[in-house]
């Protein structure tokens, strides 16, 4: 039996998620904004679940929930930072308030609570840290710059993190969700739009509409995420959903082309 400490765990992916966890017997400290919200969990699951009313971005509640999640179930085996919002704007539009707030979950939240179980997964010398990262940590879309920056910085400081607790036999990996209808895109803040950047907004809805890109099924990544957990080498990155690997081929492929294309001046800076 394994422990998971889950942010948000009341809504989207995060609710197929805890419901998968308790079902196969683990025990799951579920974080959520409001408690309230994982009272059917915990009538259905009792003394295996315990619901904790989270701010993520309060490094100092962070603690004293990984403390309690501790004390509870004596240790920590996976942590998963799920939460999260997406603000959609492109950069003049948000507001510096947005883009702070945008950071202080999805980047600092991630990192606290990372930070908060460490020090115990480096006592016993395992355990499992998930980020939930998007297909915007690896491509950047006009009017998402943002929501993909609060990603792209996660990316790097769990890539970096890998590195470094990698010898205490902590395995961290990134998911890579791409299309998954949940209410992510609703129950998030959103810019006041400008005339000026109007052709911004239309061509990230076109790219979408052209990228190949299908609906996943929200309930079959609670499998994923499970299996995941289980396999004894996971990935540092993974795509939740299909057809995103030709989207990152392609991104890749053009960042080394205008590198190339380039080069000569990189020689020029070199002296």
């Amino acid at each position: 039996m394994s422990t998971w400490f889950l942010t948000g765990a009341s809504r989207g992916l995060g609710a197929h998620w805890a419901e998968a966890i308790l079902d196969r017997g683990d025990n799951l400290a579920a974080a959520a904004r409001d408690a309230s919200t994982l009272k059917p969990l915990a009538d259905r699951y009792g003394d295996r679940l315990l619901a904790l009313e989270l701010d993520v971005t309060d490094r100092a509640a962070v603690d004293a929930a990984v403390a309690r999640a501790e004390q509870r179930f004596d240790g920590i085996d996976v942590l998963v930072n799920n939460a999260g919002h997406m603000l959609h704007g492109a950069v003049e539009e948000v507001t510096a308030e947005q883009a702070i707030a945008q950071m202080d979950v999805n980047y600092f939240g991630a990192l606290w609570t990372t930070r908060a179980v460490l020090p115990g997964m480096r006592r016993r010398r395992r355990g499992r840290i998930m980020q939930v990262s998007s297909l915007g940590g690896l491509i950047a879309y006009p009017a998402l710059g943002i929501y993909q920056a609060s990603k792209w910085a996660l990316e790097a400081m769990s890539q970096s993190l890998a590195a470094e607790v990698a010898a205490y036999d902590i395995h961290v990996t990134l998911i890579e969700p791409i299309m998954f209808p949940t209410d992510l895109a609703t129950a998030s803040p959103q810019s006041t739009r400008d005339p000026a950047y109007a052709h911004a907004h239309e061509a990230l809805y076109a790219g979408a509409a052209g990228s190949g890109f299908a609906p996943g099924d929200p309930a079959a990544t609670a499998q994923a995420i499970l299996a995941l957990a289980d396999a004894p080498n996971p990935p540092l990155r993974v795509l939740f959903g299909t057809n995103g690997l030709d989207a990152v081929r392609t991104e890749y492929a053009g960042r080394l082309a205008g590198l190339e294309e380039w080069d000569h001046l990189s020689r020029l800076a070199q002296g």
